[in-house]
């Protein structure tokens, strides 16, 4: 029935013979899998020994088992309030496409309804706008009188003085080298390229100096407002003028940035801007900043950076570290609380105590490791936690490190300036440009109000001398 009653003696031999060998062979295979199998599972066995022991509960395998969710209990996925395409915006043109005729019998085609739409989103390349403005002398049949309209009146909104360029592209030129740091070569090849207009790079520099002329008024005013704040950030980076190395220093606030460039990194900087200034000051640990005699927060991110850096170094110390982080976690999360003004002062007493109690035993022990940070526990105690006291002072320096981010990208993109009064402009666009961002304005759109502002004020002068000098 199977096709071996077919068979002879000597075949149905032979096929048993076979039969056992083959059933020889997959028992030797089966019984390497299993040894396989089993060392496999002592493996697992110690490995799960060893994250137990490492984490004191229950092995790792067992805790990923039990935190996987069944299928059955996954939650349904929440409705999206909205797709991330791109929405349909108002069209400045509508364009229709239809066939004419019919491709089968040529019969010419007429009416329709709308089947699909497809939105192009484009910038038109548009040639330079030049527009000739005439002004027309007229007389006076009466008296005899002739009269011309004047310049400032007519012009005050398009145009700077007896300028070519007109406002709307010198806050562009400004926002392509301030805000998108692009040099004065592209920003003149850029020009050329989308709109044919032909610009040289001395002319974009002296644009650059005039909105900044304009803009002073503005720049000493953010002075001001950063005087007069509660808080300041105050931090420098380097910059060259002429190939000299220099510094361009930053003070913020939350609704300011103020930048000015000096050849020194000294205290006198701090002592000029900061100049009647009664608040409280965030900085890092730059001897610099300790000229000033208010309140004084020194950044933990700094020192917990060092902290960090001294731990990976010296394995030995990172008891001590931890116990510093520690003391700073606890300080940090006392600024949430509601806590009275005498229980803050306590508070802020306790924790330099703490600290200084975890410095005191490294002070002038050269063999320690941590001696340094010892001793800057030492010498700045009182710096450390006015935060606790103060719960409207920040703890860290972040406000300052990300207003002179920006600065660093563009010194490495030019170089710097190669001149005082290009260091001048720059500080004033920067400290503009800069704030408006921060106060979230379009900021072409502030630079071109600022700059019609001030020509309306000096409507009543033709001539660009009389604008406010530096």
């Amino acid at each position: 029935m199977s096709g071996l009653d077919d068979l002879k003696k000597e075949e149905l031999i032979a096929l048993v013979i076979k039969l056992h060998d083959t059933v020889e062979m997959q028992k030797s295979g089966i019984a390497g899998l299993e040894a396989i199998a089993q060392a496999q599972s002592e493996r697992i066995s110690e490995l799960e020994e060893v994250i137990a022991r490492l984490k004191g509960g229950k092995s790792g395998l067992m805790q990923i088992k039990a935190s996987v969710k069944k299928k059955d209990d996954k939650q349904p996925r929440k409705n999206r309030s909205s797709s991330f395409a791109r929405k349909s915006i108002v069209p400045t043109e509508v364009v229709c496409h239809a066939v004419d005729r019919c491709p089968d019998c040529g019969r010419k085609l007429a009416g329709g309804t709308v089947k699909w739409k497809h939105q192009v989103i484009d910038i038109p390349a548009a040639p330079v706008k030049v527009t000739d403005h005439l002004f027309i002398e007229r007389r006076c049949g009466v008296c005899g009188k002739r009269s011309t309209p004047d310049a400032p009146d007519a012009l005050g909104d398009m145009v700077v003085g007896k300028k070519s360029i007109g406002i709307g592209l010198m806050s562009l030129i400004a926002y392509l080298k301030i805000s998108c740091r692009v040099p004065v070569g592209l920003i003149r090849q850029l020009l050329d390229s989308l709109y044919g207009l032909k610009v040289s790079n001395g002319e974009i520099c002296e644009l650059l100096h005039e909105i900044a002329r304009i803009g002073k008024a503005d720049y000493d005013e953010l002075l001001e407002s950063v005087r007069g704040s509660p808080v300041v950030h105050g931090d420098e980076t380097g910059w060259r003028e002429d190939g000299v190395n220099g510094y361009l220093w930053s003070f913020s606030t939350p609704r300011a940035r103020y930048f000015t460039y000096n050849h020194s990194r000294a205290g006198a900087v701090v002592k000029e801007v900061l100049e009647r200034f009664v608040g409280a000051l965030v900085a890092d640990f730059y001897g610099g900043y300790n000229i000033y005699d208010g309140v004084k927060q020194r950044c933990w991110i700094h020192f917990l950076r060092d902290l960090k850096a001294l731990a990976e170094k010296y394995e030995s110390v990172a008891p001590w570290v931890e116990s510093v982080k520690d003391i700073y976690y606890r300080a940090k999360a006392t600024v949430e609380l509601d806590y009275t003004d005498n229980e803050r002062c306590k508070l802020r007493q306790g924790f330099e105590s703490e600290l200084l109690a975890l410095a005191e035993g490294y002070l002038g022990v050269k063999s320690a490791p941590q001696r340094v940070l010892a001793q800057r526990i030492d010498r700045f105690l009182d710096e450390l936690f006015p935060f606790v006291q103060y719960p409207e002072i920040p703890s860290e320096n972040n406000a300052a490190e990300r207003a002179v981010r920006p600065a660093v990208i563009a010194r490495k993109i030019s170089g710097g300036t190669r001149s005082a009064k290009g260091s001048h402009t720059h500080s004033v666009l920067r400290s503009l440009f800069e704030t408006w961002a921060l106060q979230g304005q379009n900021t072409i759109v502030a630079c071109r109000e600022m700059i019609v502002r001030a020509n309306r004020k000096y409507s009543h002068l033709a001539c660009r001398e009389y604008l406010p000098e530096n």
